[in-house]
């Protein structure tokens, strides 16, 4: 199977926010400013905390967000010329094939360490912060795509 395929700036940037919210890292932070931010609201509530802690919990987890919604993720792409070219990719028997006009590059599906779906693409992924994004709307038909999502469950086995 052959898809071509180029990306989408809305796409993608949806796709890195992903990834990183999957992160175990950002879901314990997450969890943990967020637990800081309802404790200090309650504390302030009860008069137990000054205005100035309770800002600064919420100030904390404003630029958390802010971070990781908009920062992270629109820095990778600007400075990515991953996503400003196109590619043809194909999906043999033994392995993945990526070209581009400046060559190609294949690997053996046992250098995947596992694929996640999101609601954009395929990420294929290398080990925890090394993957490519494949776009599911590159498919020609929804059978195409359930025919790529049933290989890729067949050929990376998850580590």
């Amino acid at each position: 199977m052959t898809v071509q395929f180029g990306y989408d700036k809305k796409q993608v940037i949806q796709a890195l926010r992903y990834h990183f919210l999957m992160r175990p890292e950002i879901k314990i932070l997450l969890i943990l400013i967020n637990v800081f931010a309802i404790t200090s609201a309650v504390l302030f509530a009860f008069k137990k905390i000054q205005a100035l802690s309770f800002l600064i919990f919420s100030f904390l987890w404003f630029l958390l967000m802010l971070v990781i919604w908009r920062i992270l993720p629109g820095s990778i792409y600007r400075k990515s010329f991953t996503f400003q070219d196109h590619f043809i990719m194909h999906f043999e028997e033994e392995n993945v094939v990526l070209e581009t006009a400046k060559g190609a590059k294949g690997w053996a599906w046992k250098q995947f360490s596992h694929f996640v779906e999101s609601p954009y693409f395929f990420h294929l992924y290398f080990d925890a912060r090394s993957f490519f994004l494949v776009p599911k709307d590159s498919f020609k038909s929804i059978t195409d795509l359930q025919t790529a999502r049933e290989l890729l469950r067949k050929k990376i086995v998850k580590k």
